[in-house]
């Protein structure tokens, strides 16, 4: 992975033997009334009042004041006022990596309890963080409530977090955040803290099973854990990377409201990250867009190996927010809010249980010539298999030092060679083996025009016992032309290939044998490739994968 090796130094959190601040939770509430109703602007009808479990956050149309609760939940202790300070501090520093344009400052609040003031002079009651606020219908969360999220939101989100994971800090490894023990303990912590808040034992069932998965998981995954963690994929990331902390501004998703809370929920595993979006989306019926996300992540940053540890994460991350809804479904005090608190919890509960079921891997190949529409296909089986993909176009450049480049592609030269395309080849192998290894879907978007290429994952299938389809991809070379001409004058692909490498592959191809057509579901490469996109197409896929009634 093309992860940068920069290291930083940790943070000290303030010294455990900080006075009580003279505000708690109920005074704190007033404080906060207070605000609302006449400490922010002139217009209090402007201000609106968000509140988690952990935060009170005033909208006022321009700008937007985040409270740290006097809480302490376990994993987060905000008791103390220097406390409340420093959080608000770490708060703006690490948010500041994603999303500058927004978060702004930390700013006292003085006056008195009844008649607090933003600013202003005399002694602090307490800290704020300043943001700029922004329509709330531009969370992410919202926009796909609206079903106006569209797959390009989701590639750019891909994209962004691939780049931060690159550059962010990569954990010293004289600490103890990522270690294999750590990970366990914080994992281990979802259960402790969600059994107290369970109404009867019989709500315990669903939590034994998965605490005896996850220790089982955890022993099969922790030797990965602790090779990736000395690779420097333990870094220094967001922490709570789901749809509500993201944001649609100017068409480009801004990642805010990362934890700062715990250094041990930010120092993680990269694919600790991922996971949680991925988790998100699944839970919002989106597992499409979440393995859309999922394979754009990977192929940018080449990261499949990630896949061992990825499953672990999606189960951990569910009863994270398991966790959070039962937190909330404590704290409210209104039926209806609190019977939905409960519902949430029982869908993560849910979605945790079904993400630690048996997996079901499986290889899928394409196998057509340039311009017969391979990367659609692949993409649209990307989303109805819940597969993760692998591109010889961009594993050649990545072997070559650079998966980003564009090259005029030339006949069995440069990156074509017989030695080159059979290094992409075996890369491209290695990375489907991590996939199947830990129980993906693996769709290779290559030609495979040659009967070796198909071979050498017809075997790998054989090997892992796993279901193996070609993918097979027909269309009139005229049509085939065009479509090179057309992507050639847009740029926007990996691929190289122009009408030479059409002319060679016509001239050189093996055509598939009798004794393959067995494993072959063909596609007409001359339909509309929207078309693609249809569940209904691929009966035939997802029928030899077993997963025909997830169509």
């Amino acid at each position: 992975m093309a992860l940068g090796m920069i290291e930083i130094s940790l943070r000290h959190r303030p010294s455990g033997d900080t006075a009580k601040s003279d505000l708690d939770a109920a005074a704190q509430k007033r404080l906060v009334t207070a605000l609302v109703q006449h400490g922010l602007v002139a217009d209090r009808s402007r201000v609106k009042l968000l509140e988690t479990h952990i935060s009170y956050v005033l909208l006022t149309g321009e700008f937007a004041y985040k409270i740290k609760k006097a809480v302490n939940l376990g994993f987060l202790d905000f008791t103390t006022l220097p406390a409340r300070r420093f959080y608000c501090e770490e708060e703006l520093r690490l948010n500041r990596r994603l999303a500058p344009s927004l978060y702004l400052d930390v700013v006292p609040i003085t006056g008195k309890l009844e008649a607090p003031l933003i600013g202003g002079e005399g002694p602090v009651l307490e800290y704020a963080v300043k943001l700029r606020e922004f329509p709330q219908q531009a969370l992410a969360s919202e926009v796909l409530a609206r079903d106006e999220l569209k797959a390009s939101d989701i590639d750019a989100l891909a994209s962004a977090v691939a780049v931060f994971h690159r550059t962010i800090g990569v954990v010293r490894l004289g600490t103890s955040f990522g270690m294999p023990d750590e990970v366990l303990r914080i994992a281990r912590q979802n259960f402790t803290q969600i059994r107290p808040l369970l109404d009867c034992t019989a709500g315990s069932a669903d939590l034994d099973v998965l605490e005896a998965w996850t220790e089982r998981d955890y022993a099969a995954r922790a030797t990965i854990m602790l090779r990736r963690r000395q690779e420097g994929f333990v870094r220094e990331c967001h922490g709570d990377l789901h749809l509500g902390n993201i944001a649609l501004i100017g068409g480009k998703p801004v990642i805010f409201d990362g934890i700062e809370f715990s250094e041990a929920m930010r120092w993680i595993d990269v694919m600790s990250e991922v996971a949680f979006t991925v988790m998100d989306l699944e839970d919002r019926g989106r597992a499409d867009f979440a393995y859309r996300f999922l394979s754009a992540y990977l192929e940018i940053t080449g990261d499949y190996d990630g896949l061992s540890v990825l499953r672990f994460y999606l189960v951990y991350r569910a009863l994270v927010r398991a966790k959070i809804a039962r937190l909330r479904a404590a704290q409210c005090g209104e039926a209806g809010a609190k019977a939905s608190a409960r519902d949430e919890y029982a869908g993560y509960v849910k979605l945790a249980r079904r993400n630690a079921e048996p997996p079901q891997p499986a290889i899928i190949i394409t196998h057509g010539l340039s311009g017969c529409g391979k990367t659609t296909v692949s993409q649209a089986l990307v989303e109805i298999t819940r597969g993760v993909r692998v591109r010889t176009d961009v594993e050649r450049k990545r072997i070559a030092g650079d998966a980003s480049q564009r090259d005029e592609a030339e006949v069995e030269a440069g990156l074509y060679t017989l030695q080159a395309t059979e290094r992409t080849y075996g890369g491209v192998l290695a990375f489907a083996r991590s996939a199947v290894r830990a129980g993906y879907v693996s769709i290779i978007d290559a030609a495979f025009l040659k009967r070796w290429q198909r071979d050498m994952f017809r075997k790998l299938a054989a090997e892992f016992r796993v279901p193996f389809v070609i993918v097979s991809l027909e269309a009139d070379a005229a049509i085939l032309r065009k479509r090179i001409e057309q992507r050639r004058k847009t740029e926007n692909d990996a691929s190289d290939a122009n009408l030479a490498v059409l002319d060679f592959q016509l001239r050189t191809q093996e055509p598939l044998a009798s004794d393959e057509l067995a494993d072959v579901v063909a596609w007409d490469a001359e339909a509309p490739l929207s078309e693609a996109r249809s569940p209904a197409h691929w009966q035939g896929v997802l029928q030899r994968l077993g997963r025909d009634d997830r169509a």
